[in-house]
C-alpha cells in the first residue's frame, strides 16, 4: 500500500490531497490556514498528524517555479518547506512542477458554477489534488522496475 500526500503550499493557506491506497487517483483533503507566513509549527504539526493518520509513504509538494522555469521566491520557501518537512517526517519529499494547477483549478470550479468568493475556500485543496494527481499520473507511465 502506498499512500502520497500532495500539498500545495501557499503563504496563507496549505491545500492538501491524498492518495488513494493504490497510488492511481487523489482526492482533496482539507485546507490548513496559516496564520502567519513565517510561522510553520502548527502546519507542520497539522502534516504530521496527516502522514500518521493516513500511513503516508511519501510527500508531493508543489514546486512553483516562474514560467521561464526561474526559481524565485515563492519556489525558494517550497525549498525551505520541503526541507523541513523532511526533517518532522522522515519521509522523501518529492517538488512537482505546478505551473498552471491554481489556473486549472480556478477553472474547474468556474466551469462548475462556484461563485467567485466561494472559490478561494477550495481552490487551493483543488490545486494540491492537481499536483498529486500530475505526479500519479507520471508514476504510472515510468516502466515497472524490476526487483
Amino acid at each position: 500500500m502506498i499512500r502520497i500526500l500532495g500539498l500545495d503550499f501557499g503563504s496563507k493557506t496549505v491545500g492538501v490531497a491524498i492518495s488513494d491506497p493504490l497510488g492511481i487517483t487523489a482526492q482533496g483533503l482539507e485546507i490548513i490556514r496559516r496564520e502567519q507566513e513565517n510561522k510553520l509549527r502548527r502546519t507542520l504539526a497539522r502534516i504530521e498528524q496527516l502522514v500518521k493518520e493516513y500511513q503516508v509513504t511519501g510527500i508531493v509538494l508543489g514546486f512553483p517555479k516562474n514560467m521561464n522555469n526561474t526559481v524565485g521566491e515563492r519556489a525558494e520557501k517550497s525549498i525551505a518547506f520541503k526541507e523541513m518537512l523532511e526533517r518532522r517526517t522522515g519521509l522523501p519529499v518529492t517538488l512537482w512542477d505546478e505551473r498552471l494547477t491554481t489556473v486549472a483549478a480556478n477553472r474547474t470550479l468556474m466551469e462548475g458554477g462556484i461563485r467567485r468568493e466561494n472559490r478561494k475556500e477550495y481552490v487551493d485543496m483543488l490545486a494540491a489534488e492537481y499536483i498529486l494527481q500530475g505526479y500519479l499520473d507520471s508514476c504510472k507511465k515510468m516502466p515497472e522496475n524490476e526487483s
